[in-house]
């Protein structure tokens, strides 16, 4: 999509809306922040299908397993603005390894990827039963 937006005119935008221009955005080529800055801002700072809190969580998560420091302090102080409490960062502490921890031992047996599917929905199917009996 096209744009007639100006650079001025999003570091404007951007300072109006964060209260300054970062450093990191002014070393980014114009043009790249012109289209970079409206996608940034939708997921980052406006509202989207999944709330504010449950993003920043799932950045933070993110963030730990690519290792970026830049990302993690990010993500995580915007999870506190938006109510993660320390509980649920504890929480979230042991659930971002266990994405790629199990990844690297399912890789590592070359497990066959087809069978690990067929599992996968046998094990969704019975979930999902004990999900709509519930046992007393």
């Amino acid at each position: 999509m096209a744009t007639n937006t100006t650079y001025a005119e999003i570091q404007e935008e951007i300072e109006a809306t964060l209260g300054t221009m970062p450093g990191f955005f002014e070393g980014i080529p114009d043009e790249t922040l012109v289209a970079e800055w409206p996608t940034f801002k939708r997921y980052t700072l406006d509202e989207s299908v999944i709330p504010a809190k449950y993003r920043e969580l799932i950045g933070l998560a993110v963030a730990s397993n690519i290792k970026c420091p830049y990302c993690v302090h990010f993500h995580r102080a915007a999870a506190k603005l938006h109510g993660a409490t320390d509980e649920e960062l504890e929480e979230l502490v042991a659930l971002s390894s266990m994405t790629s921890r199990w990844s690297a031992m399912i890789h590592a047996q070359e497990y066959d990827l087809d069978t690990f599917k067929a599992e996968t929905e046998r094990i969704g199917e019975h979930l999902q039963s004990q999900m709509e009996s519930p046992t007393d």
